[in-house]
């Protein structure tokens, strides 16, 4: 792996509260520590990782090295072992587990009860970050995955308005709490949504793949372009259109009542507006979704985003804008403006 020059000191960042970013590629890796991360979430190429996609992750080798290059320049390395295993057949979950104690990982980012169980038992040292595959979302939920297998922090879920997050940082501390702050939203019930895996067969919960690019296709007919997510067309696009990836959940359908979005509009989270809001909610971390990214995606949001939280803006890049689905931005449920 290359070696990098960060473009500040470690010390230099808000030590309240942390930027987490995401590394797809060894390359992204390098990026977001250039950029400014203070610390960085990567999966082994495999089903343990919920971005399971050819052409990204880390082989161990690669685990260890990236390791490396963030403790050289104070960045702290997670590894997420975020998927669900298979009944009587956990051998590589466990396998991820073991290699992440090994390397030493500043986090470990599980869902599954059966392995959070296992690594507390095998490796009590290990710090265990709860995954939003988890969908833990109240305190009782939360209080349960740190008495029963002694969680440091639980990622939650980015239907949740910025009160609640704040109400439920209070209730279960001393874990901490960390929050999606850019990036793909989903607000469906994460850990547990069947879309994808009832149109492909391959589930974003056991195999890390949402919406497989094997299973895509856009064909043109006449002026609409049609965008296809194995037998089911996902939406149609007119002339000049922009024509996004064919999500199911953030297709086009037709009811009785209307054609439209239904489930999700195909819009990006960006709350960099109400970062000085979430800080005084309480989260310990800001975290950017992306493992899918290029490194070009990861540099510009990450370095945006270090701007905001150093100089304590509410200020959105223009320039991130660009890299959004349909280049369109939302708070998500954070404000939930329609209540």
């Amino acid at each position: 792996m290359a070696e990098v020059t960060p473009l500040r000191p470690a010390s230099s960042s808000d030590s309240s509260i942390e930027l987490v970013c995401p590394a797809g590629t060894p390359a992204a890796l390098t990026a977001a520590v250039e950029a400014g991360a203070d610390a960085i979430y990567f999966g082994f190429r495999d089903r343990t990782n919920a971005r399971n996609f050819p052409g990204l992750n880390f082989t161990e080798k690669e685990a260890g090295e990236a390791v490396a290059t963030c403790r050289a320049h104070g960045v702290k390395p997670m590894i997420a072992v975020n998927t669900y295993p298979d009944a009587r057949d956990d051998a590589i979950w466990r396998r991820a587990v073991d290699v992440a104690a090994d390397l030493a990982v500043d986090g470990l980012i599980v869902c599954d009860m059966g392995l959070l169980a296992y690594a507390a038992k095998k490796h009590p040292n290990l710090r265990l970050h709860l995954s939003v595959q988890a969908s833990a979302s109240n305190p009782e939920a939360v209080k349960f995955y740190q008495e029963a297998f002694g969680i440091k922090r639980v990622v939650l879920p980015r239907v949740m308005s910025v009160s609640e997050i704040a109400d439920l940082t209070r209730a279960v501390a001393p874990v901490e709490t960390e929050v999606f702050v850019f990036g793909g939203l989903c607000v469906m019930a994460e850990g547990r949504c069947a879309l994808s895996s009832y149109a492909t067969g391959l589930s974003p919960n056991k195999d890390g793949v949402c919406s497989p690019a094997s299973h895509v296709r856009y064909e043109q007919e006449g002026d609409v372009m049609v965008s296809r997510l194995g037998a089911f067309t996902i939406n149609r696009f007119d002339a000049g259109e922009s024509a996004g990836y064919p999500t199911l959940c953030k297709g086009r359908f037709a009811s009785s009542a209307r054609t439209g979005h239904l489930f999700e509009d195909p819009t990006s989270l960006d709350a960099t507006t109400i970062l000085p809001e979430l800080k005084a909610a309480g989260v310990k971390a800001l975290k950017v979704e992306g493992r899918q990214r290029g490194k070009a995606y990861v540099a510009q949001v990450v370095r945006s985003l270090r701007a905001a939280i150093d100089s304590d803006s509410r200020l959105a890049d223009p320039a991130t804008r660009q890299l959004m689905e349909g280049q369109g931005r939302t708070e998500g449920a954070y404000r939930r403006d329609w209540r």
